[in-house]
């Protein structure tokens, strides 16, 4: 099993992110609490998180709730 982010725009198309792989869940979240400003700044607007090709959850979204 590899955890691994899929990153969306606002409408949820695919953009670049970084390309990385986690051993477990619990992994990835921790990776994504530090990064998730940067991906904000970088376009980023929404996550899914994947454990191979299986969605775990989201999208979720990356803006503060309005």
């Amino acid at each position: 099993m590899t955890f691994r982010w899929r990153y969306e725009d606002e409408s949820g198309r695919p953009v670049t992110g970084p390309e990385l792989g986690f051993p477990d869940q619990d992994a990835a979240e921790s990776w994504f609490g530090d990064a998730w400003p940067a991906l904000l700044d970088a376009g980023v607007h929404q996550v899914v998180l994947l454990d191979d090709a299986d969605e775990v959850y989201g999208p979720m979204s990356l803006r503060p709730p309005a």
